[in-house]
């Protein structure tokens, strides 16, 4: 079962579902959290950007393939693609996961903001990695601070016996 916007400050306020740094208000919508774009983004060396071979995702992963920077704003170009964090670091219970989406009002400018890693794993204490699409026939600029994903959390019947924090392969390093 999805959680309202009531079920979602009731955790909060338990201590069951945090944010780090405490998130506003604002930032709580009928069934769902917004989170913001940090500064820090991957985008993808000038080898890989340029290359016009194929490159063998079984060799080369993308802490390999891209370089960190750290900007208030990024543009990317039709086509472009680069990773961003969120601001908020959120802390589940075992019970429960979530669901990242992006926010109606870029996805109408062509913007994605997740391909395909929308799963929190229950028990995750992380931020999330976003990964970032112009799919718009112009140039498009994100900013640090903007609220560019939403969360939707869902309770399991049951706790996990392998919690992400505990297990996952990268979540110790997010």
């Amino acid at each position: 079962m999805a959680l309202s916007n009531e079920d979602i400050k009731s955790a909060i306020r338990r201590g069951v579902l945090r944010f780090t740094p405490p998130i506003s208000p604002e930032q709580i919508g009928p069934a769902s959290v917004d989170l913001t774009l940090s500064g820090k983004f991957w985008v993808f060396k000038k080898k890989y950007a340029k290359s016009k071979k194929p490159v063998d995702l079984s060799k080369v992963d993308f802490k390999q393939a891209t370089e960190a920077h750290k900007k208030r704003f990024i543009t990317l170009q039709p086509g472009g693609m680069c990773l961003g964090i969120t601001k908020e670091r959120i802390t589940m219970p075992e019970n429960m996961i979530g669901t990242l989406e992006g926010r109606s009002r870029y996805a109408r400018m062509g913007l994605a903001v997740h391909v395909t890693s929308a799963l929190l794993q229950p028990g995750s204490d992380n931020h999330q990695v976003l990964e970032i699409v112009n799919f718009a026939p112009f140039p498009v600029t994100i900013r640090e601070g903007m609220r560019i994903s939403q969360v939707v959390f869902e309770r399991l019947e049951s706790k996990t016996s392998r919690p992400y924090a505990k297990y996952g392969k990268i979540a110790k390093e997010q």
